[in-house]
Formats: C-alpha cells, structure tokens, sequence
C-alpha cells in the first residue's frame, strides 16, 4: 500500500523547505544495507515529514523508467502501479489532439499532462483530495496548467467534452481486480453517468471486451514488445469501420526534449485479412502482442506478406520479414518430439537455446531443463502446432 500521504505532506514536498529535503535524500544509496542509517539522515533533514520524503524519493526511482520527468514528481505508490507509461499516454493523447478533454480520474497526472499538452482544453477531477494536489504541482513541474476539480467521476461537472477515464483496479486491500463491476469507478456505473458524451476508457488488456457494449472500438496498445492496456473508444471518436485496433509503440533514444517513441504498426479490422496457410518459409514471424489479443493476425500478415502456418496458431511465416521487428530466420524444421529436439541441439552443439511455444502443452522452462543443452552455439527453438502435428523450427534471431 505504501506509506499514506496526506495534503499537508503534499504541501511540504513542494516548499523549498521540502524541495532541499528531497535533494539531500535523493543522495544516499537506501539499499538494505545502509537503510537504517539513510533513515536517521532522513530524520536529521526532514524531521516529522522524513517517511514522505523517504517515499517519495524512493517512488520517483521507479518512476524515471515509466513516467517522463518524474524525477521531480509527487506520487502515491497505487498511482505509480496504475499510472499510464508516458509514450502510451501521449499517443492516447495524440487522438484527442484538439479538443476538449475531461480526465475524470486525473489521479496524479500521468495522463492527464499529455492531454493537456494536446487538447483545446483540458480539465481534470478526482476525488482523492492527495492526488489532485500532487497533480497540481506534477502539471506545473511538466509546464502545463490544466484546470484542476475535485470530483467524482460518476457526477459529471463538465459538458461537451471528450470524457477520458481509467478507473481503479485495486481493492481497498490492494489485491487486484478482474470484473469491471469491481472497478473504482465500476465501468458499468462510470458508462452511465456519461451517456452521450464521447468515452474514451482505459482498461485491462485482459478484459472481456462484450462488457462494453457501448464501446465503438477496442485498441490494444503495446509498448517495446509488452503490451499495456487496452482503450475502449466510444462511437463518436472512431474511424468508420473500424472496430478493432492493434496499435505498437517503440521507445527510441532520448533526446534534448525528453523520451522519444514511434507508432511503428497499427493495424485494423477494417484492412484485408486474405493471407495464405502455407509451410515455413525462409522467416518466422512472432506478431507483437496487441496484435494478437486484437485479433488481427490475419490483418497484420497480409498487409507484410506473410502467411500462416496453421490457421489457428499466431506464427507467420514468409520469404522477407516486415521491417524493424525480432524476426526469426528458420534454419531447418521437422516433426517436434523430445528426443529429436535433444538431438538436434546435440549435433549443432548448443549451449543457448531460447524456446518459444504456442499451440503445445510444453513448459519451456521444464523443457530446458531436462534438455541440459551444452556447447558454445546459440539458438532459438519454436514449438508449435501444424494442423495435427508438432512441430519444431530451428531459428537464428535477427532484427530487421
């Protein structure tokens, strides 16, 4: 749950007073070994607010790999866990460009400042009187100076605006939760209070789609290979046609400005999804997450090319991978069995070997270990599933 904070805490992290505590604190290592000590040090600078300063320091060592500029951020632990990683939020941000925006849930900001980046105008609410002022004072560390309400996002206080909402997934004991009734708000509920306005809600890329009917398009959004979320669009902010979207995020390196990222893929269900099954060709291709849990498998290989090895299984295959992915070149190929495995590794004196599964019941990790692979050589082996039969595919991975 991490440690409470409370306004007035809020209110001294963001004083000069506070501000020296955080530099002081942001010096010592806290590593278990040295954490006693660091807490008296603690003491010494920050006296009765030295645990906020201690948290915040350690919450903004966390953040610097998932929020942009959250070196000088406020946070609360359960905001930092729920809160939207900056690339994913800009382009979220990015559809809205020119608007007028409501986050309903700002929280502590983390969507909320590159929407106010963005839009013709932005406002944000939450009811949680610690967020919203960390909010503040997270907008004018990023430069931006959204209006700030408190709110409860099932009693709308604006109109006209595009409603931009990312409800709760923790209970109060912080155990997370699956069913949208179960939401902070509840999806249901949160659906509800802003009938007619147009929604844009962030969820759970695991969640079962058919609870939000009124939702016009599901995106699915990945960032560097993992996927993050998943957006639930209401009908008057999407494409005609369009109901499905799979959208794939890179980071690149920073630059002067901050973090930089690329829409490097988005596909849909409005493309053609003619592709072939055929046999493995000279690559195999592992789409990206967001676009197998959108269901656009079949989009993706035939706007690149590809074809499927199995109809049912998410493996493509081709003769030129699309470009700038981890594709894998397939060096030889054949019925799947334990033994033929272990020899194949055997003869070709592999020591790493990297297993991928899909379609099979095989624990990769189990696998390796009672292959005991051995040798200076490295490969990457998929396991998988052609029509009835189990299949290997010996694989060197490249980027294209």
């Amino acid at each position: 749950m991490g440690y409470p904070f409370t306004v007035a805490d809020v209110a001294f992290l963001g004083s000069a007073e506070g501000r020296a505590a955080l530099s002081a604190v942001a010096e010592l290592p806290l590593t278990p070994d040295s954490y006693l000590a660091d807490v008296g040090r603690a003491r010494a600078v920050a006296g009765e607010r030295y645990a906020a300063v201690l948290e915040t320091v350690l919450l903004r060592r966390r953040a610097g790999t998932k929020l942009a500029g959250a070196a000088d951020w406020l946070c609360t632990d359960d905001a930092l866990q729920q809160a939207t990683a900056t690339p994913v939020a800009e382009h979220r941000a990015a559809r809205l460009a020119g608007r007028d925006v409501h986050d309903v849930t700002c929280s502590i900001g983390a969507d909320l400042i590159p929407l106010a980046r963005t839009a013709r105008r932005c406002l944000g609410s939450d009811l949680d009187p610690v967020r919203l002022a960390m909010a503040r004072h997270n907008a004018a560390v990023a430069g931006v100076a959204p209006l700030l309400v408190r709110a409860d996002a099932l009693h709308p206080v604006s109109r006209g605006a595009v409603v931009v909402a990312d409800p709760a997934r923790r209970s109060a004991g912080g155990r997370r939760v699956w069913r949208p009734t179960d939401f902070v708000p509840p999806l249901d509920q949160l659906a509800e209070a802003h009938r007619g306005a147009d929604l844009v809600v962030k969820c759970a890329p695991g969640i079962d789609f058919a609870v939000a009917p009124w939702a016009g398009e599901v995106e699915l959004v990945s960032l560097d290979g993992q996927v993050r979320e998943a957006s639930l669009w209401s009908g008057g902010l999407t494409e005609p046609g369009v109901r499905r979207r799979a959208s794939v995020l890179r980071t690149r390196e920073p630059g002067p400005d901050g973090p930089h990222w690329t829409l490097v893929d988005a596909v849909t269900d409005a493309e053609p999804d003619d592709c072939p099954v055929r046999r493995p060709g000279e690559w195999l291709v592992d789409p990206d997450g967001a676009v197998v849990r959108a269901g656009l498998v079949r989009q993706y290989a035939a706007r690149h090319g590809l074809g499927q090895l199995d109809e049912h299984i998410a493996y493509l295959t081709g003769d030129r991978p699309p470009p700038g992915i981890r594709a894998f070149r397939v060096l030889d190929h054949g019925h799947y069995s334990e033994k033929a495995l272990r020899g194949e590794l055997r003869r070709r004196q592999v020591g790493a070997v990297e297993i991928l599964v899909r379609g099979l019941d095989v624990d990769p990790n189990a696998l390796r270990r009672r292959l005991r692979p051995t040798g200076p050589a490295a490969l990457s082996v998929v396991l998988t599933r052609i029509g009835h039969r189990p299949t290997m595919l010996l694989c060197q991975p490249e980027r294209t």
